[in-house]
C-alpha cells in the first residue's frame, strides 16, 4: 500500500474514532446541550453563593439602612445585592439591644432589637434537623431551620420574597436575660443554678432546656 493511502485509511480511522467518541461517549446533541446546562447551573450557583464573614467596607450606610432601600413593590431584595452577604453577616453577628415577648401566634417567638434599631423575629430550635413530625400536616412545632431553608430556596427560583433570615447561636444568660424586658423575665424559669434557665410563652409552651438558643432571625 502506497504512502499515500496509508495515510487516506489513517485519516478515515480518526475520523470515524471521533464520530463515535462523539455520537456513542459524548450523546451527541443531548451530551451537548448537558455540557450548557451544566455550564449555565455552575453561572447560577457561583451567582448565588455567598461568602462567610463578609462586611460593608464601602459605604458608610448601616447594614439596616442598605436592605430597607432594597424593598420594593414585587420583591423584598433586588436580583442585583452585592451587600446581602453583608447584610445577612451583621444579622447573625450583631449585638442584641432589647428582647421581649413576640407577637400572638401559633408558635413561639420573641421579638429582639439589634444594634442600629432594627428589629427581628426570633424561633427556637425544637427539633433536632433529623426529627420527623408524626400526624397531621400541622402537627408539632415550626422549624426554626425551615425559614432558613424557604428564604435560600426564594433566592434559587428567582422569587426575592421571603425575608431575609439567617441561623445564630444565642447564650440566654448573658445575651437575652440582661436586656429582656419585665414582660420577658415573667416567663422565666430557673430550674436550678446548675441547669440553665428556661423561658415560656405566654400561652405557657415551654422551650427545650439549652444554654444557647439556637434559632432563625426574621427581618422585620
Amino acid at each position: 500500500m502506497k504512502l499515500k493511502q496509508r495515510l487516506v485509511v489513517l485519516c478515515a480511522v480518526l475520523l470515524l474514532l471521533g464520530l463515535a467518541k462523539i455520537f456513542l461517549l459524548d450523546g451527541g446533541e443531548g451530551s451537548a446541550a448537558n455540557r450548557r446546562d451544566l455550564r449555565a447551573f455552575r453561572k447560577m450557583e457561583s451567582d448565588l453563593s455567598l461568602p462567610r464573614g463578609a462586611r460593608l467596607t464601602h459605604t458608610l450606610q448601616s447594614p439596616w439602612e442598605i436592605a430597607s432601600q432594597w424593598v420594593g413593590p414585587r420583591e423584598v431584595y433586588p436580583e442585583e445585592t452585592p451587600e446581602l452577604a453583608a447584610v445577612l453577616t451583621s444579622l447573625s453577628t450583631a449585638r442584641i439591644e432589647r428582647a421581649d415577648v413576640g407577637y400572638k401566634g401559633t408558635q413561639l417567638k420573641a421579638l429582639l432589637v439589634l444594634d442600629g434599631a432594627q428589629k427581628v423575629v426570633f424561633k427556637p430550635k425544637r427539633y433536632n434537623r433529623d426529627y420527623v413530625v408524626e400526624g397531621e400536616p400541622y402537627a408539632g412545632y415550626d422549624r426554626h431551620n425551615a425559614e432558613v431553608a424557604a428564604f435560600h430556596l426564594d433566592r434559587i427560583l428567582g422569587f426575592r420574597r421571603a425575608p431575609l433570615v439567617v441561623g445564630r447561636y444565642v447564650n440566654l444568660r448573658t445575651e437575652i436575660k440582661p436586656v429582656a424586658t419585665d414582660q420577658l423575665l415573667s416567663t422565666f424559669l430557673m430550674q436550678s443554678e446548675y441547669l440553665p434557665s428556661t423561658f415560656t410563652s405566654l400561652s405557657l409552651h415551654m422551650c427545650t432546656l439549652c444554654k444557647r438558643w439556637v434559632f432563625s432571625f426574621l427581618w422585620l
